[in-house]
């Protein structure tokens, strides 16, 4: 993983991304690029000293985020852009060809009964980059436990857990499948890919109405530093994002959680 994008919402949480990505950067010798989407009025109607000072308002926010982190010998790099935030993220990371997207839960207003606002719930749902979400106010710390949850053991995508070994090898750290067997689970879903295996340290299998409803049960016996799970095209976290935001009463974490996406 060496390009991480950091999208700002609010300049707390801003700070709390940025301060995590250059902590993994730091180990992993990635470059962080920090961006800060603003949305630029109709230059008619003399709006255009408007459009001035939202983007130096923006830059401004960018350079308080960079003032208040430690960046170290890492490079961090902010831009400023114009336009609407989705869009304007996706835009950027598929022309950086990031590994790596590191957001809040909720990236600007913050509501205690959501686990993910709007946009990081649209990001998380359209984009095919793997997405790191952190909790508000979580302390970079070191990853010895990847709690995985699955519903099916196959693997149809080339490449689709390349991010997640990455994370395993970077932290040395172990990997514990959690194979909830839901009442549609196939049996074609109970056989584990080759791939999956080989990363593999433990797999538990448990039955439960839904991945989530399993992850409740054994979250605590595995006591994970971090939770992954696979955002496929049918299953239980594509249903969960259709309405982009999630509200903690459908899914929640204290941990940070990757999220590898694109698979049927």
């Amino acid at each position: 993983m060496k390009k991480i994008i950091v999208p700002v919402g609010n300049t707390e949480n801003g700070i709390n991304n940025l301060n995590y990505a250059v902590k993994f950067a730091s180990m992993s010798g990635a470059t962080v690029y920090l961006v800060n989407l603003y949305r630029e009025f109709s230059k008619v109607g003399g709006l255009t000293k408007v459009n001035e000072l939202l983007h130096e308002e923006s830059e401004a926010q960018l350079q308080k985020i960079i003032d208040s982190v430690d960046t170290g010998d890492v490079e961090v790099l902010a831009r400023a852009i114009k336009g609407d935030p989705f869009e304007g993220i996706t835009r950027i990371a598929n022309q950086l060809e990031v590994d790596l997207m590191i957001v809040s839960p909720q990236s600007i207003d913050i509501k205690d009964e959501v686990y993910l606002g709007s946009i990081t719930g649209k990001i998380i749902k359209e984009t095919d980059i793997p997405v790191l979400v952190i909790p508000q106010d979580y302390i970079f710390r070191k990853v010895e436990v990847i709690l995985m949850a699955i519903k099916s053991g196959k693997i149809v995508k080339e490449g689709l857990l390349d991010p997640l070994k990455a994370m395993l090898d970077l932290f040395s750290a172990r990997l514990n499948v959690l194979h909830v067997i839901t009442p549609d689970t196939d049996d074609s879903d109970l056989e584990h890919d080759a791939a999956l295996k080989a990363l593999e340290n433990n797999c538990t299998t448990t039955e439960n109405a839904t991945i989530y409803q399993g992850v409740l049960e054994h979250f605590q016996s595995n006591n994970p530093d971090m939770l992954c799970v696979i955002r496929r095209k049918r299953g239980f976290f594509q249903k969960l994002w259709e309405t982009s935001a999630v509200m903690k009463k459908d899914f929640y974490t204290s941990k940070p959680l990757l999220i590898l996406s694109g698979q049927e």
